[in-house]
């Protein structure tokens, strides 16, 4: 089995300089309730798989293997884009843990979840802007906008129990794929890449994005799952995700307006998340979502053909065998 040590081995020199880089980044006036919100919202970041695409990128397409500041800065800008967007998406989910810890809003409440998730924004941008690269910050910028899209519009699906696999697709890519894709171009942007390499490697990375939210899904569907978020934890937020839309695909009329009717109840009835998860088990629903990944990894993989064969290439294919085995 892959393991992010295995992914992290080709560039494990830099990412204690990269940690060093944030942290220098966002270094506010301690004993402050800012200093601390910050310290704990850094302390309790995840995985890290987004500055790791994106220095794993500029590796596999520089001729030299190496990447500089540049670089790091833009790993830095996409990580505390995502970093905030999560706390931003706790206070609309209402969410009381993350990552096994308690959420930002649980610990110092929604008002002041939602002031330091804009406050990283803001800092992000500055700090960016300061740095003259400006090519970096519009390329990676604009996903600020298309992940609110991507809110909205699971919002709005999530209200009207409404939602089509097309939907769900655009969705997906709009919260997750597209960050997921600039990571990896950026990568390639910070070491000089030419403008079809660029794009490749954008490619890749919503590919990868794409399976990395459907697994993400399938796991919501996973009683022994370790994401730290309690297992059907959108159903309970009405969010119909790919495993169910599926069932509801293949389903009778009147087997799916019963289906949407514990959905409907799943908030608060628990009898109707075990119907759900029953029928998604019975249709294979879990089984369909996971042959739909399998097809964004394919044409992941495929981006990578032209690459040479490095450490830093093998390490973005093996991430593509991590994120399809996941278990958190």
């Amino acid at each position: 089995m892959v393991t992010l040590d295995d992914i992290r081995r080709p560039i494990s020199d830099r990412l204690g300089e990269f940690e060093d880089f944030v942290r220098n980044s966002f270094n506010e006036k301690p004993g402050t309730l800012m200093s601390e919100m910050i310290d704990y919202i850094l302390s309790s970041r995840g995985k890290g798989l987004r500055p790791m695409l994106t220095m794993l990128s500029a590796a596999a397409v520089s001729p030299s293997g190496s990447f500089g500041k540049r670089t790091m800065l833009a790993a830095m800008l996409v990580e505390m884009i995502h970093t905030a967007s999560l706390v931003h998406d706790d206070v609309i989910d209402e969410s009381q843990l993350r990552r096994g810890k308690a959420s930002v809003n649980a610990r110092w409440q929604s008002r002041n979840a939602v002031i330091v998730g804009d406050y990283i924004l803001a800092r992000n941008m500055d700090i960016g802007l300061r740095s003259g690269q400006y090519d970096l910050l519009t390329h990676i910028i604009g996903n600020m906008a298309v992940l609110c899209e991507g809110e909205i519009l699971q919002s709005d699906h999530a209200g009207k129990l409404d939602i089509s696999k097309e939907d769900y697709f655009d969705i997906i890519y709009k919260k997750t794929a597209s960050l997921f894709g600039s990571c990896a171009s950026a990568g390639a942007m910070s070491v000089g890449a030419d403008r079809k390499v660029v794009e490749s490697m954008h490619k890749f990375g919503e590919m990868l994005g794409m399976a990395f939210q459907i697994v993400d899904d399938i796991l919501d569907y996973t009683p022994d799952n370790n994401t730290g978020k309690p297992a059907a934890n959108d159903l309970q937020e009405r969010k119909i995700t790919l495993p169910l839309i599926e069932v509801l695909e293949r389903v009778t009329p009147e087997q799916k307006a019963e289906i949407l009717s514990a959905v409907e109840r799943a908030a608060t009835v628990p009898e109707a998340v075990d119907f759900i998860r029953e029928q998604v088990a019975v249709f294979e629903g879990v089984e369909a979502a996971k042959a739909t990944l399998q097809r964004f990894l394919q044409r992941a993989l495929s981006e990578l053909s032209n690459l040479a064969d490095t450490e830093y290439r093998q390490a973005m294919i093996d991430l593509c065998t991590f994120v399809a085995e996941r278990d958190r």
